[in-house]
């Protein structure tokens, strides 16, 4: 007597488990199409060898990016130095524009990545808007990321966490651009390292790239009008960043026109 046979379809299935585990569960990846009359790899059981094998392949789950700061392309990011965790990103409208926003982000995690802290604020720049090569007299903010390390200004200390070295030296007047008043402009400054000594007090002269690529690059109390390539944000925006800014979290600047900072 001739025993009756195995229907085809009760073979397929071991079989194609099998060439499932062979052929392509170790990378996670379904086939585009299951065979008909087949399960596919995502109908399979709990118990079955396909799923166990599923689960002792699968890789740990990858942790997420660390959050980047929005609007700054590789090269920029890329000078933002690896200790740095506060950037205060001054974002120009136009190269020729001299205005702009500012925005103090903060990454106390890196693993986490960089978040908002305060801002955006509204804030003036150059003259003559922007420049890869600042010199001086040509009224434009240079472009960059330049560490913060030294405070200053006519009035009191207001509480800043970096040095701050009070002076009536920092007094000025006379009249802007447009003809705004220039008194209490310097009432509080952060010098930007742009071609200046560090660790001293920001009325130092020392200029390390030599007079013609200009120097005195601060950010400052702004007169509203555009300056001659500083930075300046309103007075209570200044004491904020002054109390703010921590030699301890390595502070920078990341400065320039929009489209310059997006490369």
């Amino acid at each position: 007597m001739s025993l009756p046979r195995r229907p085809p379809a009760l073979l397929a299935a071991p079989l194609f488990a099998l060439a499932l585990v062979l052929a392509g569960c170790s990378s996670g990846a379904a086939p585009e199409k299951a065979p008909v009359g087949v399960p596919g790899q995502g109908a399979a059981g709990p118990q079955s060898d396909a799923a166990s094998a599923l689960r002792s392949s699968a890789g740990p789950t990858p942790a997420p990016s660390p959050t980047e700061i929005p609007d700054l392309g590789p090269e920029t990011l890329a000078q933002i130095p690896a200790e740095a965790q506060q950037a205060f990103v001054v974002t120009g409208e136009e190269a020729d524009s001299y205005r702009s926003s500012a925005v103090l982000y903060s990454r106390a995690d890196p693993a986490q990545g960089w978040e908002p802290v305060a801002g955006p604020w509204p804030a003036h720049n150059g003259m003559d808007g922007w420049t890869d090569y600042h010199v001086a007299g040509d009224r434009r903010s240079p472009t960059g990321v330049y560490s913060l390390t030294d405070a200053g200004g006519r009035l009191p200390d207001p509480g800043a966490l970096l040095p701050y070295d009070e002076h009536p030296r920092f007094a000025v007047d006379g009249e802007g651009f447009f003809g705004e008043p220039l008194e209490g402009s310097f009432d509080y400054v952060v010098a930007i390292n742009y071609n200046r000594k560090e660790g001293v007090s920001p009325l130092n002269r020392t200029r390390p790239l030599g007079l013609e690529r200009g120097g005195g690059i601060w950010i400052h109390v702004d007169h509203d009008g555009p300056t001659q390539g500083c930075v300046s944000v309103p007075e209570e925006r200044m004491e904020e960043l002054l109390r703010t800014l921590d030699p301890a979290m390595n502070p920078v600047i990341v400065m320039g026109d929009a489209e310059t900072l997006r490369r």
